[in-house]
């Protein structure tokens, strides 16, 4: 139990001394973090309402693709990032390899499958009568996308904070494809793996609450949204 106190009594002397690894940690973490899940939903929330609303041959096998990718390990995306964006990789060229770009890439590879699993599955949800009063008005497909999100908003702003509560707390993309490199891709994760293996397991639980408390303010702003639009 003492090592839990401490832990929370160094998180709180970290925080209160403007330590610089931690802050940069958290801000790199926060920023990695933010960027995925922005453009993980720019590209997920469209095709999720395609693979929910609409009927073509193969869905099934889409749907089930999708649905496997949501299980599949956080090293297993960063090592085939890593492959690709190698210098011998395919866009090796581009040097993204240890940059916080390269963990972005890595993360809305992660987010993407939750985001188009579970708007698929909010658009299924929504009612029948919608989508008929939507073409009696004369709607179109840009209409229709739109209104069938809105009528879905608070499942999809749980599916982005599922989404999100996975991409912020990934550890092996960041690591294999960021390097961990200290004020640059070292993220919260990153530097709780490198404590605890250096032993230091008080300070690991200290970046460990850090992350809880990062974490935490993310779903009190997402709640304090959704609280609002249903006024």
């Amino acid at each position: 139990m003492n090592l839990f106190t401490d832990g929370f009594n160094e998180a709180i002397q970290l925080l209160v001394s403007g330590n610089d690894s931690v802050y940069s940690a958290i801000a790199v973490t926060i920023t990695v973090s933010s960027w995925s899940l922005f453009i993980s939903l720019i590209i997920g929330l469209p095709l999720g309402f395609l693979l929910g609303y609409y009927n073509f041959p193969g869905k099934t096998v889409v749907r089930t693709i999708v649905d496997t990718l949501l299980a599949l390990p956080t090293v297993v995306i960063g090592l085939i990032a890593y492959t690709m964006l190698s210098r011998s990789g395919v866009f090796g060229e581009f040097g993204l390899l240890f940059t916080q770009k390269a963990i972005i890439i890595g993360q809305i590879v992660l987010g993407l499958p939750i985001i188009i699993a579970l708007t698929a599955t909010q658009v299924e949800a929504v009612d029948k009568r919608l989508y008929l009063s939507l073409k009696g008005l004369g709607a179109n497909s840009r209409q229709i996308l739109l209104s069938t999100l809105l009528e879905a908003r608070f499942g999809l702003m749980t599916a982005a904070m599922t989404a999100y509560g996975r991409i912020v707390t990934e550890i092996g993309i960041s690591m294999m494809v960021g390097g961990n490199i200290k004020y640059h891709t070292r993220t919260v994760t990153t530097a709780i793996a490198l404590e605890t293996g250096k032993g230091e397991f008080i300070t690991g639980i200290a970046l460990g609450l850090v992350l809880f408390c990062v974490a935490l303010m993310v779903n009190i702003v997402l709640s304090m949204l959704k609280r609002k639009w249903t006024q």
